[in-house]
């Protein structure tokens, strides 16, 4: 699976800069500089503005297991994006990234496990659900358009993708407990046990549907905000686009980057699709290039700082682990 992703963003890497290069660099580089710091730092406050409803997603999932803790999911989403954007990892990378960033603050594994698995189905079902909203623009925009039939194939997958998901997790844990039981059932008690955990808290959270349809509703708008991120894009450029065009731009690129999941930063998958979907609405490619890239430098600027001090937080952490190991070897030993 690494080299499989180290090989996608190679690919995706190539691809991105034939796309610049046959735009211009420079027609590109002009007008990602055309932005100003007043366009960028719009664009980068609306980022940071964004964490908020995920965070909320996240947060409402979780009480159903009776924990509140809202800045906590905030940090944890902050860190699952910044690690998913920044980092030479797929999506499930900065999944596992942000569930150990709340980990770190004490939730427990069966909590963080269970609530990031159930916050990311309930992202992944307002995608398809944004995703529609994009291609009915589209063809009110463009009837004839020649992409309406494979998106629509592709989100008819995403549906059955989205189901079998929930499916297979509601009888995760007597699958996994049968396999542990014939590997080694004697050395890996606690595994079963931990296993066995997760699965309760995940028949719980699904239970809890009025709030499964809040996350699903939140993440809808935190859907939605990237389409008006993507506005601010545009029109910081000075193009002249309307919001509900960028919106379906944003909504079916964000079907695309979930089809290539297993490209790290959606590398050249982004650039692509920008560039095409933005021509459905009349953006010059090299225009819709240099929101891709301003949308890069936008990443970087927000989730660096955000690696940086979450690698601190673990840092302090591991030190305090280990002095507290030193002063339990030294009681011992008294």
């Amino acid at each position: 699976m690494k080299t499989l992703s180290v090989a996608l963003a190679l690919i995706g890497l190539l691809v991105g800069t034939l796309l610049v290069g046959a735009s211009g660099f420079g027609r590109v580089a002009q007008g990602v500089l055309s932005a100003g710091w007043g366009g960028f730092g719009l664009y980068y406050g609306w980022q940071l503005l964004m964490f908020i409803p995920l965070g909320l997603a996240w947060d409402t999932l979780a009480r159903g297991l009776g924990v509140r803790r809202t800045g906590l999911f905030i940090w944890g989403r902050m860190v699952r994006d910044a690690a998913t954007n920044c980092l030479p990892f797929s999506q499930l990378g900065g999944f596992f990234a942000g569930a150990r960033a709340i980990m770190l603050h004490g939730a427990g594994w069966p909590l963080a496990t269970a609530t990031t698995v159930v916050d990311v189905t309930a992202e992944f079902l307002a995608e398809v659900l944004f995703a529609v909203m994009g291609i009915l623009v589209v063809l009110v925009h463009n009837p004839h358009a020649a992409v309406r039939v494979p998106f629509a194939i592709g989100l008819a997958v995403a549906l059955a993708a989205a189901v079998a998901f929930i499916w297979v997790q509601r009888g995760f844990g007597s699958l996994f407990t049968r396999i542990a039981e014939r590997i080694a059932s004697d050395r890996l008690d606690g595994a079963k046990h931990r296993v066995e955990r997760l699965q309760v808290d995940l028949d719980l959270l699904y239970r809890h549907r009025a709030r499964l349809g809040v996350g699903v509703a939140l993440h809808l708008l935190g859907w939605m905000a990237s389409g008006v991120g993507t506005f601010i894009a545009y029109r910081a450029l000075g193009a002249q686009i309307s919001l509900v065009a960028a919106l379906a731009i944003e909504a079916l690129l964000s079907a695309i980057a979930a089809a290539a999941f297993l490209v790290p930063a959606n590398i050249g998958v982004q650039e692509a699709g920008y560039a095409g979907l933005g021509a459905l609405f009349g953006m010059p490619v090299e225009l819709s290039l240099a929101v891709s890239l301003l949308r890069r430098a936008r990443d970087l600027a927000v989730g660096v700082p955000i690696l940086l001090v979450w690698q601190g937080l673990e840092l302090r952490a591991l030190r305090a682990t280990r002095l507290a190991a030193r002063s339990g070897d030294g009681a011992a030993e008294g």
